[in-house]
C-alpha cells in the first residue's frame, strides 16, 4: 500500500508533515478549520484538526448556532497521547475562553517537541478595538500562548495590545515614509526579550500607501531572523472572512516545508489576491468568504 501511495502521488506518504490546526469549524464562512484545511492538504502537509467550537455558520452571519467543544479539547490530547502522535506544527486561532487557553498551553505541553513549531495568530480585535470577548484573564492567557509561540501573525491592534502600545497614538502616522518602520520597532522587542521564545513575527493588514504609490494597499511585515520583508497586495473589495486564516495556513505549511516566512507571506499574498479579484467579479457576499477553490493550484510548488 504504501508503494501505490508513493508511486502515485510522487512522494512517500510516511515523510509528509503533520500539523494540528487548533480552530473554529463553521459548516458556512470558509473561515477557519474549512480554510485551513484544504490549504495545508494541497501543500502535502496533514491536517489533524483539534476543533474549538462546531458552529451552523460563521459569526459575521445575523445568527448562528454554536456548540461550544472546550470540554472536548482533553479527550483530542489524551487520545492522541495514546496513538503516539507527533507533531512537525502546532498552529492555533481563534479561542472563545479563557479555559480553552488553558487547555491549549496543556496540549502544546503534551505534544511539543524541540522540532515542533508552534504557530499562534493571536485574534484579539481589529481596526483599533478589543473583541468584547476579550476578558483580562483571556487576555493573559492569550499572552502566555505568545510569549511560547516560535511564530505569531498579529494584525496591527493585535500587535498594540500584545506591546501595550496606543493603537491611534501609531496610526496618526499611517501617511509618514516611516510608518512601516515605526510599526517594525514596536515589534521587534517581542522578539528580543527573554520571556518570549518568539523567533517571527508577521504583521498583516496595514494599510498603507507607499510614497512611490499612487494606492493604497495592504502590507505585511515579516520580521525573521535579523531581516525584515515587506510584502503588499492590492485591496479589492473589502473585508472577507477566512483571508486570515488562509494566510495563516499557507505560511505555516511554508515553513513546516523549511521554507523562510517571508516566502510563505509572498506565496499566500499572490493566491489570496487572486482569490479576492474573482470574489468580487461574482460579487460574493463577505461573509461567505472568498473563492480560493480553484486557485489552490497556485501553492503547489
Amino acid at each position: 500500500m504504501q508503494e501505490f501511495f508513493t508511486l502515485y502521488f510522487g512522494k512517500d506518504t510516511s515523510m509528509i508533515k503533520r500539523v494540528a490546526v487548533i480552530n473554529d469549524l463553521s459548516g458556512l464562512g470558509k473561515c477557519s478549520l474549512t480554510a485551513a484545511i484544504p490549504v495545508l492538504s494541497v501543500m502535502g502537509v496533514q491536517a489533524c484538526p483539534l476543533p474549538t467550537a462546531v458552529l451552523t455558520n460563521q459569526t459575521g452571519y445575523d445568527s448562528y448556532y454554536c456548540t461550544d467543544f472546550t470540554d472536548k479539547i482533553d479527550h483530542y490530547t489524551e487520545e492522541w497521547q495514546k496513538r503516539g502522535l507527533t507533531l512537525d506544527a502546532i498552529s492555533t486561532g481563534y479561542l472563545g475562553s479563557a479555559d480553552q487557553a488553558e487547555k491549549i498551553l496543556n496540549f502544546c505541553e503534551k505534544f511539543r517537541t524541540p522540532s515542533t513549531l508552534l504557530f499562534v495568530d493571536p485574534v484579539m480585535g481589529d481596526s483599533g478595538v478589543k473583541y468584547d470577548i476579550f476578558t483580562p484573564r483571556l487576555q493573559q492567557q492569550m499572552q502566555k500562548l505568545v510569549s511560547h509561540a516560535d511564530v505569531i501573525t498579529p494584525n496591527l491592534t493585535e500587535l498594540c495590545l500584545l506591546t501595550h502600545s496606543d493603537f491611534a497614538g501609531l496610526t496618526k502616522y499611517k501617511d509618514e515614509p516611516d510608518y512601516l518602520d515605526r510599526i517594525a520597532r514596536i515589534a521587534a522587542p517581542l522578539k528580543e526579550t527573554k520571556e518570549t521564545q518568539i523567533q517571527t513575527i508577521i504583521v498583516t493588514g496595514i494599510l498603507y500607501q507607499a510614497p512611490s504609490d499612487d494606492t493604497v494597499k495592504y502590507y505585511n511585515l515579516v520580521l525573521e531572523n535579523d531581516q525584515i520583508s515587506v510584502i503588499s497586495s492590492g485591496i479589492h473589495g473589502g473585508s472577507y472572512s477566512g483571508t486570515g486564516d488562509l494566510l495563516s495556513a499557507v505560511v505555516c505549511a511554508s515553513m513546516v516545508q523549511g521554507k523562510s516566512a517571508a516566502a510563505g507571506v509572498e506565496k499566500a499574498c499572490r493566491f489570496i489576491e487572486r482569490s479576492l479579484i474573482d470574489t468580487v467579479a461574482d460579487q460574493i457576499p463577505r461573509n461567505d468568504g472568498i473563492n480560493f477553490e480553484s486557485h489552490l493550484s497556485m501553492l503547489l510548488d
